[in-house]
């Protein structure tokens, strides 16, 4: 593992710096915030500090893939305040499943749309009964003429509500499991298709179930084939829980938790006084070592051109415990006000112990997000510690979540 980068990645932290410096932030003459940000953006990705995988003839950076660049972007982003490429699935999930899996019709199609933010994505994985057990899905297309006729429901597809279009899994082959799963694009504002809002407990409902009435999708919207469905959906799990790697804006949280410890008054003195309590602060700053370091020792090794194997896997993992953990301490130092008050309609406008609430209620969903903890536990287990597979499932089927 190399804990320092070569002068090569350092001139290139000083030529970021040196961008960020010139272009952030913008004149408030260049219009409002959003305006100015659109516009940083597309300097950005001129300059190929975002949109790094996308190609520059669809509005992306078009840069060879450098996981340490990538990591110094991130770092030098965040010390700037800069605004970085938006978190959306229809540019870190769709596009990379089109780039490596769909035709030139199809990326010339979507992906431009996409990148400016025309077409807005939600994800069509979970149903009812085929969460963590994905495979077992059973919403299902078929093709009648030139058209996928749609039946089936998909539910926690994250902002369905206002996006225009799915990518989803349905089944179109009699083939079992995951052998007849197709990867399908779907238009949702089209008449055969429900999109009801789930509420949750942080007040927000950004979480939807959709439901097929006989919806349709042109016969040339499947990506990566008939029935590869389940090769293409690995491409987007491994964007989706790529974002689990960098742990640099955990240190915001454990700064904000020591602020928190000190201004909370308990018997008269600061609660960051009592040693329980600073023993569970330095729990959650020596996890974010271990998940900084094991960060390095990834990224030495992607440099190195070794595969990581199943890191991210374990990685999330203990992110995921470490999170929950200060979710634990937020709750021991709010104590009573964490019962009493609301967290409101949302993390709008809210302020002093309401927004630590929200956060710590929003916490909760961490644990299925990109799979959920019981499933990659096993897949662990499995995969890493060479542990027999669970074939304790209905009717003796292996039930580990593996195929995941």
């Amino acid at each position: 593992m190399n804990l320092s980068y070569s002068k090569e990645y350092d001139d290139y932290r000083e030529e970021l710096r040196a961008f960020l410096a010139a272009n952030w932030p913008l004149p408030d003459s260049l219009g409002d915030l959003r305006e100015r940000t659109a516009e940083f953006h597309r300097r950005a990705a001129k300059a190929g500090y975002i949109f790094r995988h996308i190609p520059v003839k669809y509005g992306g950076g078009e840069q060879p893939l450098d996981f340490l660049q990538s990591e110094i972007i991130k770092e030098e982003f965040r010390r700037a305040g800069a605004p970085r490429e938006p978190e959306v699935i229809g540019i870190n999930r769709v596009i990379p499943v089109l780039l490596q899996w769909g035709t030139e019709e199809q990326k010339d199609f979507f992906i431009p749309r996409t990148m400016s933010r025309e077409f807005l994505w939600s994800q069509g994985y979970s149903e009812p009964n085929a969460g963590s057990d994905l495979a077992a899905l059973r919403t299902c297309a078929e093709l009648v003429g030139d058209k996928w006729i749609i039946n089936g429901q998909k539910v926690w597809s994250s902002n369905a509500y206002k996006c225009q279009y799915m990518n989803a899994l349905v089944r179109t082959e009699s083939a079992p499991r995951h052998l007849g799963i197709s990867y399908l694009l779907i238009d949702l504002h089209q008449p055969g298709i429900e999109i009801r809002r789930i509420k949750q407990i942080t007040g927000e409902s950004e979480f939807c179930e959709v439901f097929f009435n006989n919806a349709e999708a042109p016969a040339d919207w499947v990506v990566g084939g008939r029935g590869n469905g389940w090769a293409v959906s690995r491409t987007t799990l491994r964007h989706e829980r790529s974002g689990f790697r960098s742990v640099n804006w955990l240190d915001t949280i454990l700064r904000r938790i020591v602020k928190l410890a000190r201004e909370t008054i308990r018997d008269g003195k600061p609660a960051i006084e009592e040693p329980h309590l600073r023993r569970e602060i330095a729990r959650v700053q020596a996890r974010l070592y271990a998940m900084r370091y094991s960060t390095y020792r990834d990224l030495s090794m992607e440099a190195a051109g070794e595969p990581s194997g199943d890191y991210l896997l374990t990685q999330k993992l203990y992110l995921t415990d470490t999170i929950h953990l200060v979710e634990r301490l937020t709750r021991d130092l709010l104590a009573d006000d964490y019962l009493l008050m609301s967290p409101g309609e949302g993390r709008d406008g809210l302020k002093g112990n309401a927004k630590w609430i929200y956060n710590s209620f929003h916490s909760l969903k961490i644990a299925i997000a990109g799979g959920s903890s019981n499933i990659q536990r096993n897949v662990v287990g499995e995969r890493v510690l060479g542990l027999p597979r669970d074939n304790a499932g209905v009717g003796g089927r292996e039930a580990s979540g593996m195929d995941q």
